[in-house]
């Protein structure tokens, strides 16, 4: 019995360690404004002298403003990170605005560090995310629909219609990080050896040679 106990007390301990680091730690005063003048490096940023805070620091103006999608995927996304919006610092979001084209793509792509919360405010949007077992869950959204990316899953999202996309994103991290499939793979530097592809996703040298030229 007394082993059951420190057998359950050890795993409960595990648990609640896994719990507590593993999202971003929690601010320990009112606010941390980004200080992007500091020169010492924390996991994060360095906090700017409370005194010297305005309310300017909590504003971030321009995500009215449509993004540029004349690129090969049709696509705009504009995110605010802490440089742009200093009062983001430690409290572990980050907002994003993305645009499609029509056959506008957001390609394949993880965020190892966040989960990611999507809103559509314009016309309708294609969305999926795979599972660690390769199961795709996907949705049409329309107008004011939201939807779920877990944390670290690759996810993607089309405009498969005729009109222009507008939707919004919360990602739960100041710095979510991104890994695109298409671009780790095929436009790393140094690149990866194409035998290595090749074999990978079945394909002749020639075609991974054709395929990585377009990511140079």
């Amino acid at each position: 019995m007394a082993l059951s106990h420190i057998f359950l007390f050890a795993f409960f301990m595990v648990i609640s360690v896994s719990l507590v680091f593993g999202s971003e730690p929690s601010p320990l005063q009112d606010f941390c404004v980004a200080d992007k003048t500091s020169p010492v490096f924390v996991n994060g940023v360095a906090c700017k002298n409370p005194s010297l805070v305005t309310a300017d620091d909590f504003t971030f103006s321009g995500l009215h403003i449509a993004g540029d999608t004349r690129n090969k995927q049709g696509l705009s996304v504009n995110l605010v990170t802490v440089d742009k919006f200093p009062g983001l610092n430690t409290y572990g979001v980050m907002p994003e605005r993305l645009d499609f084209a029509p056959k506008g793509l957001n390609s394949p792509h993880s965020h190892p560090r966040a989960t990611e919360v999507l809103t559509v405010i314009k016309g309708s949007l294609y969305v999926s995310f795979i599972t660690t077992d390769n199961k795709l869950f996907s949705k049409v959204l329309n107008k004011g629909d939201v939807f779920v990316f877990p944390i670290g899953l690759v996810h993607f999202q089309y405009n498969f219609g005729d009109v222009h996309v507008e939707a919004f994103s919360v990602l739960s991290s100041q710095n979510p990080g991104v890994v695109r499939i298409s671009d780790s793979l095929f436009g790393s530097h140094p690149a990866i050896p194409d035998d290595i592809l090749a074999k990978a996703f079945m394909l002749d040298k020639k075609t991974v040679d054709y395929i990585q030229s377009q990511f140079q």
